[in-house]
């Protein structure tokens, strides 16, 4: 099914792709986005959607001083985010406060509470354990996975531990498994690597291909879904990691994010280079069960389960974030810095 230009749109002034929803809001729809400018001063939009849920209103506009390659708000503060950023030269992430009065001045300036600083090389992610409020952080690199104290108040940040990925093993990004907190999964060029950041170790892997992009189901303990660039998306039971046990088409080009709906079970939204979002639904009903060896050995395709398609882009699409107050609600960012905000409503009654 196509989708028409049914959502609320807001441009930013230059290219960008990465949006979080500001969780810790509670009483205002909001997502933080920032742009990907090399030549220019950058800027970190906090926006918010009308109570009539008509509009996009800019509640606050910030100076970054670099490219913004991966931005993520705190999920229990909303003055508090994170992000990962390049001078073009180099990489360096960093924990940034907007300040407490912000409506009320002429240009308000982000507060740069502590630098992630321990890195070498290009990071990809910070990461927020998304199920309470935590002082610890994890961010990655090429190369390795550092897990952070965070001491906001005292405005400090200490590594705490640190790990090698392994040769030949060239990190991308990762996701925080929302039911354990010391478990994590990264991806890499081919394997997902799933993390005790107890021990620094790893515990187990995916064997697949181009994964772009992994994130955990809020809702069902033991389910992963991944993003691969050419063979679309796939469901995986953690409790058996042979094959997926189940498998979505995916795009017409490179699949490269995947969010699942932090309420409404079996929701997932796909975004990709063709400019499209895909919202899928998909049966997770019995996969509180161990899935069984005949189930793993063939996957069950679900070319079928597409519910919509929103194709009112005209550029790759790299950001996606479901609402955590509002969780019919979604916005996606493409490449070329528009932000357009949508309502699933009409396809819950699906379930």
């Amino acid at each position: 099914m196509q989708g028409g230009s049914s959502g609320i749109g807001y441009g930013l002034k230059y290219q960008a792709r990465c949006i979080s929803d500001v969780k810790a809001d509670t009483d205002h729809t909001s997502f933080l986005t920032g742009t990907l400018s090399l030549k220019e001063e950058n800027e970190v939009h906090l926006l918010r959607l009308s109570s009539g849920g008509t509009e996009l209103i800019c509640e606050g506009l910030f100076s970054h001083p670099n490219e913004i390659w991966d931005l993520s708000s705190c999920p229990f503060d909303q003055r508090i985010f994170s992000t990962v950023f390049s001078t073009g030269e180099s990489y360096g992430a960093a924990i940034w406060q907007v300040p407490e009065l912000y409506g009320q001045l002429n240009s308000p300036q982000l507060e740069r509470i502590a630098a992630l600083d321990a890195h070498v090389g290009k990071i990809n992610c910070v990461l927020w354990w998304s199920s309470g409020r935590h002082d610890k952080l994890v961010s990655i690199d090429e190369e390795n996975i550092f897990l952070w104290s965070l001491d906001c108040s005292n405005k400090n940040a200490q590594v705490q531990s640190k790990q090698s990925s392994g040769m030949l093993h060239y990190l991308s990004g990762g996701a925080w498994d929302p039911h354990d907190v010391n478990a994590v999964a990264a991806t890499c060029e081919s394997s997902v690597q799933f993390w005790d950041l107890r021990s620094m170790g790893k515990t187990n892997s995916i064997e697949h291909a181009h994964v772009r992009n992994v994130d955990y189901d809020t809702k069902k303990k033991h389910l992963i879904v991944t993003a691969a660039d050419e063979s679309g998306i796939h469901l995986w039971d953690l409790r058996m990691l042979k094959a997926p046990i189940q498998e979505l088409p995916g795009h017409t080009h490179w699949t490269w994010a995947v969010c699942c709906n932090p309420e409404y079970d079996g929701f997932i939204l796909s975004a990709g280079t063709d400019s499209t979002v895909n919202l899928w639904l998909v049966s997770t009903s019995n996969h509180n069960e161990l899935p069984s060896e005949s189930l793993v050995e063939s996957p069950n395709q679900c070319a079928n389960s597409l519910l919509n398609s929103y194709s009112d882009y005209e550029d790759s699409v790299y950001g996606l974030a479901w609402s955590s107050r509002e969780p019919w609600i979604f916005a996606s960012l493409s490449y070329d810095g528009r932000v357009v905000v949508e309502s699933v409503k009409p396809f819950l009654s699906r379930k």
